[in-house]
């Protein structure tokens, strides 16, 4: 057994493996100072919570407390290996800032109150708008965070309850591109590949996604098989000099919004070689003729310009695309928070339809989610979609959800496209949404344009009810708060990006009189009296099991089949892969490995968006083009951005995270080692720009664009000239009171959303710099992964190689 500073190591010790086999495990454990693995009471089974990886873990408890954690041994996803963040970050739910009470405003202040006050002023104010306006002045924006009996018991009440059609998670910032991909290539939402096919490929590619960074066990695979004998290839599209660059074979890193010009640029040098299945392309998809004509205007001469990447490198990087025996492709953030999101990714899917590379060992497309539960969002009907991936432009499947939910179908609203979450927000100024449930997220750091943000969620004549575990900049706004119980103190399932689901444990009571969010919802749902149509209660579920039965009958059938697991069987198994049914009892690692695809028009999710205006394709469309439920190449040409940097604001601006911490840190930062790994917000120049602008690593800088101001260190890397870098986790919760908004990186983004996902873009704005002071040393920044970092005592975790 070793021990080893992760914040320093975020990676911990290779263990080396080869292609085809097994990945060997390594156990991690952290346990809080002076407990021994010999002290601690039981060990209660969990899984990772703070990022998509989906990563089997126990809690280890003590007197009722916890005290540390434990990687999984036999976990599929990553034998017994732990994050950082997972290390590190159960630390918080013992802080002594934890939401114990609700809260109600009173006189322009929030009060502690007791929880039937607090529920009471809600259903009144709910009960008051019903009658006023109806369904259309609710709104519901949840999490990626929360399990999957909690976000089928919120869809069963948006939908089949009051009626509205305004639901939507912050997923729709991190994961909506995914899901779009996902249906405008194969009809419908499901990850093709697993994580297992990183033990078999020769080939990695990593289109906009910092693994190393964000997935990090997922890289820690990635890095083993790098180590051992006959190593894949690596190719890593990404504009700044990340640890995954510097293992790549080859880098791209193309002018932010560019990705669309990138991708054609690849596919046409694949097609141009003749390095296509044929016999695949014909027998299992259709649009292929259109994608080949597409890509002819995009020879490498002119994307290299157009991308400000070498010639050289887009060759090179097609040759290894195009010769690869066994291709892996994983897609992120760089990808979907761009003006042309879904154009992008789904060219990664073309990508591997055209090399017929689906549905075998070392064949897969990863379209990565950014949260634990984000798949989940997505399954249950809590993204704005409907639960089971049912379409909503289907008239049978949405009277087979009301038959589930004993509701008239006309309850469930079906008219127009779900409402995405930056709609949602624009109601909400506009005034027609009055009454907006937040849970589990923080929208007044995560959204863009925070300014603007503030003002809605200020308005008097909106009523905010936000449900989370510790105070925020959103609560801070809040009509009523109420105190939800977090990972660890309630029990349910959620799955993680390759469709494992897991099933996590309750080990320790919520503090004071927290309760978990699904006991909320029921709450809520009982005090409304929400009835099907016999005047039976629409909500037949009373805690997180039968929750989880409920939900199965909704999946019986559908793509996302939960019907052969059980809370028992996934006790007994760990993780376990949907679909789970009669047909699939042990579940299923790879989808589509028949070449059939969930994309029949009276089977599929969606039919599909018009890529470059967003329109939804009607069904008499959809029939027409792919009658027999195909796989369907979608090509798209390049449009510039919609904000191009110019004289007055010269660079591009991106955001983005960093490894120590997550989403807007209200867990992170109350961690200490992840704290002090980073505890402020920085900036990333290149050398060039630095020296062109006469700044210094350590300099305070002023960042601002047409929506706001930044103060931040600089921090002088590799980043390509003519781009900046801030990480977006930084509000103002743990600044002073008086501390001005100039911290926060979405000061500065732009309300403006991808056509086809409705993903925010915060990877395509225009900035500029100014020195305000003079530092006198290093930025603040994350360095994770730079030679000889300091070491900390109170970071040592324990690795065990078995």
């Amino acid at each position: 057994m070793a021990r080893i500073d992760r914040i320093a190591d975020p990676w911990g010790t290779r263990t080396p493996y080869g292609p085809g086999e097994d990945w060997p495990v390594r156990v991690d454990t952290f346990l809080k100072e002076g407990v021994s693995p010999q002290d601690v009471d039981r060990w209660v089974p969990t899984a990772s919570i703070l990022h998509s990886n989906g990563d089997g873990m126990d809690i280890a408890v003590k007197d009722g407390r916890m005290v540390g954690v434990r990687g999984a041994a036999g976990d599929r996803i990553n034998r017994g290996r732990l994050d950082p963040k997972d290390l590190y970050a159960w630390q918080a739910g013992a802080s002594p800032d934890r939401l114990t009470r609700p809260l109600i405003s009173r006189d322009g202040a929030l009060v502690e109150t007791d929880w039937d006050t607090a529920m009471d002023a809600v259903v009144r104010r709910s009960r008051e708008l019903l009658d006023e306006q109806g369904p259309g002045a609710f709104g519901f924006y949840t999490t990626g965070q929360l399990f999957l009996e909690e976000y089928y018991t919120l869809a069963a009440i948006a939908r089949g309850g009051i009626g509205t059609h305004h639901l939507d998670g912050n997923t729709r910032l991190c994961t909506a591109t995914a899901a779009a991909a996902l249906k405008e290539s194969f009809g419908c939402d499901g990850q093709p590949g697993t994580y297992a096919d990183i033990d078999h490929a020769d080939v990695i590619a990593l289109f906009g996604h910092n693994a190393a960074e964000t997935q990090t066990v997922l890289w820690m695979r990635m890095l083993d098989r790098l180590a051992g004998p006959n190593p894949p290839q690596v190719i890593c599209v990404d504009p700044r000099p990340t640890p995954v660059a510097r293992m790549a074979a080859v880098h791209l890193a193309p002018r932010p919004g560019t990705n669309v010009a990138l991708m054609n640029g690849l596919l046409h040098e694949i097609i141009s070689a003749g390095r296509i299945d044929r016999g695949y392309v014909d027998a299992h998809t259709v649009g292929y003729e259109e994608l080949e004509r597409r890509v002819e205007e995009y020879p490498p001469a002119r994307v290299a310009e157009l991308c400000d990447v070498p010639e050289e490198l887009i060759r090179r990087a097609a040759g290894l695309l195009g010769d690869a025996e066994r291709l892996v492709s994983t897609v992120l953030q760089g990808f979907y928070q761009s003006h042309q999101a879904t154009a992008a990714a789904v060219q990664v899917n073309n990508l591997h339809l055209i090399r017929g590379m689906l549905g075998r060992p070392g064949c897969g497309v990863l379209q990565m989610n950014g949260q634990p539960t984000a798949q989940n969002t997505r399954e249950c009907g809590a993204d704005g979609d409907l639960p089971g991936f049912r379409n909503w432009a289907n008239d049978d499947h949405v009277a087979d959800l009301a038959r589930i939910w004993n509701v008239e179908p006309e309850r469930i609203p079906h008219y127009a496209p779900p409402t995405h979450a930056m709609q949602i927000f624009r109601y909400a100024e506009q005034g027609s949404i009055r009454f907006l449930w937040v849970s589990g997220t923080n929208p007044a750091v995560s959204l863009p344009e925070l300014s603007r943000i503030r003002k809605i969620l200020a308005q008097e004549r909106l009523f905010l009810v936000v449900q989370d575990i510790f105070p925020t900049e959103t609560t801070e706004l809040a009509d009523v708060v109420l105190p939800a119980a977090t990972w660890g103190e309630k029990t349910g399932a959620f799955t993680n990006a390759d469709r494992t689901v897991h099933l996590s444990e309750k080990a320790v009571e919520p503090p004071g009189e927290a309760r978990p969010d699904l006991e909320i919802f029921l709450d809520y749902a009982g005090r409304m009296g929400f009835t099907g149509k016999d005047g039976t209660p629409l909500i037949t579920w009373t805690g997180p099991e039968s929750a989880f039965r409920a939900w199965q009958e909704c999946s019986r059938g559908r793509p996302c089949d939960y019907t052969g697991l059980s809370y028992e069987r996934l006790r007994a198994a760990g993780g376990v892969q949907w679909p789970c049914d009669q047909d699939h009892p042990d579940g299923t690692e790879r989808l589509y490995s028949d070449g059939r695809f969930w994309a029949a028009p009276e089977y599929c999710e969606s039919f599909g968006r018009d890529l470059v205006t967003g329109t939804p394709v009607e069904e008499v469309e959809y029939r027409f083009l792919n009658p027999s439920g195909k796989a369907v190449i979608k090509s798209a040409g390049y449009l510039p951005p919609h904000e191009m940097p110019d004289e007055l604001r010269p660079f591009h601006l991106i955001n983005g995270r960093t490894v120590h911490h997550f989403h807007t840190r209200t867990k992170t930062a109350r961690a200490p080692q992840l704290r002090d790994a980073a505890p402020d917000v920085w900036v990333e120049m290149s050398a060039a720009d630095a020296a062109a602008h006469d700044m210094r690593e350590g300099d305070l800088a002023e960042i601002s664009s047409p929506r706001g101001v930044v103060h931040a260190r600089l921090r002088v890397t590799g980043i390509r000239p003519g781009v900046l870098f801030l990480p977006f986790h930084y509000g103002y919760w743990d600044l002073p009171d008086d501390a001005g908004r100039t911290r926060a990186a979405n000061e500065l983004t732009v309300t403006d959303w991808d056509p086809a996902s409705k993903q925010p873009l915060f990877k395509t704005g225009a900035a500029t710099i100014r020195l305000l002071e003079r530092g006198g040393g290093d930025a603040p920044a994350d360095r994770d992964s730079e030679a000889e970092p300091a070491r900390s005592r109170t970071a040592l975790a324990d690795e065990e190689p078995r």
